[in-house]
């Protein structure tokens, strides 16, 4: 009697830890097992301007005042299939003022494996323009930071040129969180940024409502983000919400996507020295 009872006490504990991991992460398909595979955030910071994927091109970019770039996020690759990713190269505007780049903002794949990160590269390659890639969650289950590693670098970068105008930074938010050096390299770096700004990451910064749980944890980080990158950074990107969030915060506008992957959504931001605009599109 006494052993069935612990069985049962057993069995209701494990259920409510499913659950209420379950509400903690409503919107990202958490793999459990993957989810304490990533415990290599410290090294991944290590691992700056090393470029497997992006080439020495991709990694000067020259832009003019006016021009516009694509960003989606969550496309979750799952093996060789991208849920209609390869239109992606039907829509990009051509011409210097048209589409210059694109970004995914993290989990390009579903479970970090090599077959789903080759897919993403065979369709990168497809397009026009460079597509620069941010690591998620995803991107990193199962202890896969080794197959990113190899096959595109860096989980953290910068890009710009000596002739454009624009500075673009990737960041690494797979653990939600930019840790303590990943956010003093960003404050250094914006001290010889371009006028215009833009920061690319996974996680988002901000919800909606009670059920909105994927976002930064620490709340003392998130507003030492929000204070630096005020005055100094046009707009930030993100995804992992899986849905639409959209927030203005000292003269910068934080755009989190909905999913790509149930959504098929991009967004196009416009820019000029005017200012900047987007627009958001079904692929």
């Amino acid at each position: 009697m006494v052993d069935s009872m612990n069985v049962k006490k057993a069995h209701v504990f494990v259920l409510c830890l499913s659950l209420f991991i379950v509400l903690l992460c409503p919107s990202c398909d958490m793999d459990l097992l993957g989810l304490f595979g990533s415990r290599d955030f410290e090294e991944r910071l290590n691992e700056k301007n090393t470029f497997n994927f992006l080439t020495p091109a991709d990694r000067s970019l020259n832009l003019p005042d006016t021009y516009s770039f694509i960003v989606l996020t969550d496309t979750h690759i799952q093996g060789s299939y991208a849920h209609g990713l390869e239109k992606l190269k039907d829509v990009i505007i051509p011409g210097p003022q048209g589409d210059r780049f694109v970004v995914i903002t993290g989990d390009i794949t579903d479970h970090g494996e090599r077959k789903e990160v080759q897919k993403f590269i065979e369709i990168a390659r497809s397009l026009s323009v460079p597509c620069y890639p941010v690591l998620g969650n995803h991107d990193v289950y199962f202890g896969h930071w080794s197959v990113w590693k190899d096959m595109i670098g860096s989980s953290s970068y910068r890009i710009d040129g000596p002739n454009s105008g624009t500075t673009l930074f990737i960041m690494d938010s797979a653990n939600a969180t930019w840790g303590a050096r990943q956010t003093e390299w960003l404050d250094k770096e914006l001290k010889s940024a371009k006028d215009r700004v833009f920061v690319f990451t996974h996680a988002n910064l901000f919800v909606e409502g009670p059920g909105d749980r994927e976002q930064f944890t620490d709340v003392r980080e998130r507003s030492r983000i929000m204070s630096m990158l005020k005055g100094r950074c046009d707009a930030m990107f993100t995804g992992h919400a899986h849905k639409r969030i959209i927030k203005n915060s000292g003269g910068v506008e934080y755009i989190t996507i909905e999913d790509y992957r149930s959504n098929k959504t991009y967004c196009r931001v416009s820019v000029s020295p005017a200012g900047i605009s987007y627009n958001f599109h079904t692929l």
